[in-house]
């Protein structure tokens, strides 16, 4: 999610509608929260300047919900400023111009380290900090922290261990329980195939949907000790987990009846693309294995009914591990300053989290936050996975590695695995290229 086109995909499709927004509850409705939101107007005329990406009247106006009820309760005057798609670049000519602002919300956790290096973002103040240990499971904790200082509140989160699937196709062909395991998918896209449903559509040509398949079956093969090795480059992809991980993919990428339009038509096939092709008018494919926002896009893009005409289950476990990896955005502070403590401190809690939840299109990493805010079952069922996953959770490995390998369309991971899907039998030859590509982003 590191270039341009990525993240503007992934924004575009967060931010459609994925149930009717509810009206906002200014009381506080569950435990582990704080004491600031007494309305008492403590910050009464201090301004504060907020900087995310999010934009638009689904993912812009909800957030600005947010800051609105921070204000509400403090008294404090919140300017907010959309970044554009490149956060980094964004905030990086603020700090050159000496006009940061007081806080910022950025996509990859890559970008705070490089800012908590050049001294750019204010360690988190000590009662925000209590309530990040309060609320947060301690791998969000660690993303949000550097060298051991806790510099960010992680407010918003993603998975994208999840499969998506139109649910009469699967009553067609009799499948009536989704799979749980690596080889249960396998027989269930063997029995679609054989039902004459093409099994599954896959957007190849945008290079990150790929590694996102990998990512979960490595994490589901190998486990998270292994997982946090290879993400930072510990270990070699010419490691044998990694071509375990790679033979379990060609299971399915090496079977073009199991592939809408074959390899050849899933390279040509961007991300919003696939989404139709599973859930349109004329579908054709049964499967789409995907992120949270993949129901946004359904309500967007197609007629079908998110929980009615498709519904999603679990990546399914390849190995050992049920894989939960995902992103999510963190809040930092960019100025010292009372009125940034105070919205740190807000950030922190489940008051906050439940303003946006309740609207929709929102997924919170706050344990503090009670699950019954979500509107819908579906949201309340991704949100329980990333909640239950615990320190289990993975950041997505190539948001975590250099741009160079795994953010760079035409080129590193994202090539590599787009080459593996259209001539999976190499299994040895693309683990070297995958170590290679990595050993130079690595090194620079």
């Amino acid at each position: 999610m590191r270039d341009g086109r990525r993240s503007m995909g992934r924004r575009r499709l967060l931010g459609a509608v994925l149930a009717a927004g509810l009206a906002v509850s200014t009381a506080a409705a569950c435990g582990g929260g704080d004491d600031s939101g007494s309305g008492d107007g403590a910050l009464k005329g201090q301004k504060l300047t907020v900087a995310a990406i999010w934009t638009g009247s689904n993912e812009g106006a909800k957030f600005q919900k947010v800051l609105d009820e921070f204000e509400k309760r403090t008294g404090a005057e919140v300017t907010y400023t959309p970044t554009g798609d490149n956060v980094a670049a964004y905030l990086g000519s603020k700090v050159e111009g000496n006009a940061p602002p007081d806080v910022a919300f950025l996509p990859q956790q890559g970008v705070l380290v490089e800012f908590a290096e050049k001294g750019w973002i204010k360690p988190l103040p000590d009662e925000a900090k209590s309530l990040v240990q309060q609320n947060f499971a301690k791998v969000w904790q660690d993303l949000g922290s550097h060298e051991g200082t806790v510099y960010g509140v992680y407010f918003k989160a993603s998975s994208k261990s999840t499969v998506w699937y139109r649910k009469q196709a699967f009553a067609d062909a009799g499948i009536t329980t989704p799979p749980a395991s690596w080889d249960d998918f396998v027989k269930t896209a063997q029995t679609l195939s054989d039902a004459g449903t093409t099994p599954i559509s896959v957007g190849a040509a945008d290079g990150w949907v790929l590694t996102d398949w990998f990512e979960n079956v490595y994490l589901s093969v190998a486990g998270p000790e292994k997982y946090d090795q290879l993400s930072k480059h510990e270990i070699k992809y010419t490691d044998p987990t990694v071509k375990e991980a790679l033979r379990k993919l060609a299971e399915i990428w090496g079977k073009d009846s199991y592939l809408a339009g074959g390899a050849k038509g899933a390279l040509q096939t961007e991300f919003p693309a696939s989404v139709p092709a599973v859930f349109g008018d004329e579908p054709k494919a049964a499967m789409l294995p995907g992120a949270d926002f993949v129901a946004s896009e359904i309500t967007s893009a197609t007629n079908s009914k998110v929980g009615t005409d498709a519904d999603f289950f679990p990546f399914p476990a390849a190995g050992s591990t049920t894989p939960v990896v995902g992103a999510g955005d963190v809040a930092v502070m960019m100025k010292d300053t009372p009125a940034a403590r105070e919205l740190m401190k807000f950030l922190a809690t489940p008051e906050a989290a439940k303003v946006w939840a309740e609207q929709g299109g929102f997924i919170s990493p706050n344990k503090a936050l009670d699950l019954s805010v979500y509107p819908d079952e579906v949201q309340r069922r991704i949100a329980k996975a990333v909640i239950d996953a615990g320190d289990a959770f993975r950041f997505d490995m190539s948001d975590l590695a250099p741009a160079a390998f795994g953010g760079t369309k035409g080129s590193g991971e994202w090539k590599i695995l787009q080459d593996f899907l259209a001539d999976p039998d190499d299994v040895d030859g693309t683990a070297e290229k995958l170590e290679k590509a990595a050993a130079a982003a690595f090194k620079s």
